[in-house]
């Protein structure tokens, strides 16, 4: 119930239905959700510790202001270890089936940016990327991602939602081509330059 209480309040404040400032009260948020206090609570603890939610007792629980600096610190840690697993992975000799699923999620990708699909953008990013996560087999690596991508998930989902997002569709194609030829330098510094357009909308 905690980790379904998460997503949804998660997936919220990424879409910008709980505006950054928002104050969050657990009671109304259980009501919602049609759960008990209980494992609201522990998902706002959650994403207070991912960077989406602050908290100061007996005062008030909100949705974090949509700070650069923050949001830059994760980026920053988050897009170096995209680059270090897709380095891993092509090492590694990424079979096939591996570069057909990123071929696949890029497609997707590419549908959903033409349907202005934002939220379906952002999980075919994620199905895309996470392949070489996956391949590279460095459980740091993916804990690490996962841990600070939360924080970063608003810009994405702003950058998913305008037009220049497209040119991503373009630097997947290419993270491809290095990957299934093996250069594994190449597939690591345009990995790193697909999150760096992120920056732009920080």
């Amino acid at each position: 119930m905690k980790e379904r209480a998460a997503a949804e309040i998660r997936s919220a404040i990424v879409r910008g239905d709980l505006q950054p400032g928002t104050p969050i009260k657990d009671v109304e948020l259980a009501e919602r959700l049609g759960l008990s206090r209980t494992p609201v609570r522990e998902a706002l603890a959650t994403l207070t510790d991912e960077g989406l939610v602050e908290t100061k007792p007996h005062a008030y629980t909100r949705v974090t202001a949509l700070e650069a600096e923050p949001v830059l610190d994760a980026l920053v840690v988050v897009q170096t270890m995209h680059s270090l697993a897709v380095g891993i992975a092509v090492l590694r000799k990424m079979p096939a089936e591996d570069i057909a699923a990123m071929r696949a999620a890029n497609e997707a990708f590419k549908k959903a940016l033409e349907a202005n699909d934002a939220v379906a953008a952002l999980a075919a990013d994620d199905e895309f990327h996470a392949v070489a996560v996956h391949r590279c087999g460095n459980f740091a690596v993916a804990a690490t991602i996962d841990r600070y991508t939360p924080l970063v998930r608003r810009a994405e989902h702003s950058r998913f939602s305008s037009p220049q997002a497209r040119h991503s569709v373009t630097q997947h194609d290419q993270i491809i081509e290095a990957c299934e030829r093996g250069d594994h330098e190449q597939a690591s510094l345009l990995v790193d330059e697909n999150w760096g357009t992120l920056k732009e909308e920080l």
